[in-house]
């Protein structure tokens, strides 16, 4: 985390005081795929999903985005770029938002940004492989378990009975996130709760044998930068 988190500083200081910082209700579409570029998010505080609708309208979550994280969804450098995603706020956000124009400005002036900003693409990069990774090996199972363990370390908190993941899920949205179906999902975690590996309240899960989610699907140990949901 700590190029992403300077990168993010980086900008962060550049331009607080030059653009606004919006306050977003949870549930609002920041932008759609297709959509033309017109800015860069700072995600000051709160979580926003980023995904597709298929054609046939299920809605896949690729990733969710959290505070001190930066959405930068689109070829950079391109003339008249459009978004590939789209973004939807799952929280009430804090976003400060930079003019496209001004972004790549202050990049293409800066060797420093610059090379952080290499350097936060190639670790996006290795994310993407590797959850590509796991859901081609492990199957849908194995990619809920990936999941789980993504989530706990990108948004879980450690209590009494095992990581509690602090984020609000509901059984749909767990399921978007793994490219599965609410029943398919529902059942495995069915199993996972007999098996008493995790738990389910008020929205909330809490792994309770994290090492049982690693040993199904061989898990490599990778650094938290690279096995995070963001």
């Amino acid at each position: 985390m700590k190029k992403t988190l300077s990168l993010y500083t980086l900008i962060l200081q550049n331009f607080i005081g030059t653009e606004p910082v919006q306050k977003v209700k949870a549930g609002t579409i920041l932008f759609q795929e297709g959509d033309s570029v017109e800015a860069v998010y700072l995600v000051l505080s709160g979580s926003i999903s980023l995904g597709r609708v298929h054609m046939k309208g299920k809605e896949f979550i690729m990733t969710i985005m959290n505070s001190e994280e930066i959405l930068v969804e689109y070829d950079l450098f391109k003339s008249f770029p459009r978004y590939y995603f789209s973004a939807k706020t799952m929280t009430d956000c804090d976003i400060l938002m930079i003019k496209r124009e001004a972004f790549e400005n202050y990049l293409s002036k800066d060797t420093a940004v610059m090379h952080s900003l290499a350097s936060w693409l190639s670790t996006r990069y290795l994310k993407a492989q590797m959850k590509c990774q796991d859901l081609i090996m492990n199957g849908k199972k194995g990619g809920l378990y990936s999941i789980l363990i993504r989530l706990c370390n990108s948004y879980g908190v450690s209590n009494e009975d095992g990581i509690q993941i602090d984020l609000p899920l509901t059984h749909q949205e767990l399921a978007s996130l793994t490219f599965g179906t609410r029943e398919v999902i529902q059942r495995m975690l069915k199993e996972l709760r007999e098996l008493d590996v995790i738990s389910y309240d008020q929205m909330k899960f809490t792994v309770k044998n994290l090492k049982y989610l690693k040993k199904e699907v061989d898990c490599q140990s990778c650094p938290l930068e690279i096995c995070g949901l963001n």
